[in-house]
């Protein structure tokens, strides 16, 4: 099966280098990647370079974007800009942060992910942070799901939902719409990924509401939202995430923000969601 990757950039010459040489070492080689440059003020264009001028399937594009680092719609626009400088010609199409070390087998144990499962529709391994010496599960959500940073998508799954929604709460929309559509999320704990900057540090003071207001589009209503944000405010260990997460969710609310989501996904998405719940407690 044919991988591309797309990794969107911005102002990571701390990290960009590892994350390039664990994907060009990897056991089943990527067809393609491309790296976004997303208004770097480093050398971030220059370590592209440097992998681009050593290794043909990989290069690199530029894009002008905000600087404020903004969840959702700043790193989701970059991937757009690199997923249309690509042909349509692959398998499985990645969205990869630049800030992760991939164990050497990762792309090839995702591609038997995908033969061997044919409903398999996303596929991804866990991030791990290193902490006291030691690199220990980035848990900040469900072993059912794919963490943003390191998305795989079978093309005709990828395909159906649309793509990528260009807003915050993208990461939990694509698996819900590929639920929606018969596909099943395939995650691999044997697949260990180094995380080398933790989720969030460079967001912006303004993302704080995001999060409630992505529920809020999500079509989660009130209390599904209460409980999903006092379960994230719960692992952070931060009240006041809770409280901006409703702020942002009446917010989104009163100012009648677009929906991510048709009535019909809406539905289908509060159920399932409702059922998780119950299965939890019951």
């Amino acid at each position: 099966m044919k991988c591309y990757i797309v990794i969107p950039a911005h102002n990571e010459e701390a990290f960009l280098a590892s994350t390039l040489q664990s994907l060009v070492d990897q056991t089943h080689q990527p067809s393609k990647i491309v790296v976004v440059n997303d208004n770097s003020t480093d050398s971030t264009q220059a370590i592209i370079d440097r992998f681009a001028s050593k290794y043909a399937f990989l290069s690199g594009i530029e894009s002008i974007s905000s600087t404020d680092h903004a969840p959702g719609s700043k790193v989701i626009n970059a991937f757009q800009k690199g997923l249309s400088a690509l042909d349509s010609e692959y398998d499985i199409i990645c969205k990869f942060d630049a800030d992760l070390i991939f164990p050497p087998n990762y792309l090839e144990q995702i591609v038997q992910c995908f033969t061997e499962k044919p409903k398999c529709g996303m596929a991804g391994g866990f991030c791990y942070v290193e902490k006291n010496g030691q690199w220990i599960l980035e848990s900040l959500t469900n072993k059912d799901h794919i963490r943003g940073a390191l998305k795989a998508y079978r093309k005709k799954c990828f395909e159906q939902i649309e793509g990528l929604k260009n807003a915050m709460g993208w990461d939990t929309v694509d698996e819900l719409l590929a639920r929606y559509h018969g596909w099943e999320i395939c995650t691999d704990e044997s697949l260990q990924v180094k995380h080398l900057k933790p989720t969030g540090t460079t967001y912006s003071p303004a993302a704080r509401w995001k999060q409630g207001e992505a529920f809020y589009k999500m079509r989660y209503g009130f209390w599904l939202t209460f409980i999903a944000s006092a379960k994230l405010a719960a692992a952070k260990k931060s009240f006041s995430y809770f409280m901006n997460c409703m702020k942002g969710y009446r917010k989104a609310k009163n100012s009648k923000n677009a929906f991510l989501v048709s009535v019909e996904e809406g539905k289908f998405i509060r159920k399932l969601r409702w059922n998780g719940i119950r299965r939890k407690l019951f």
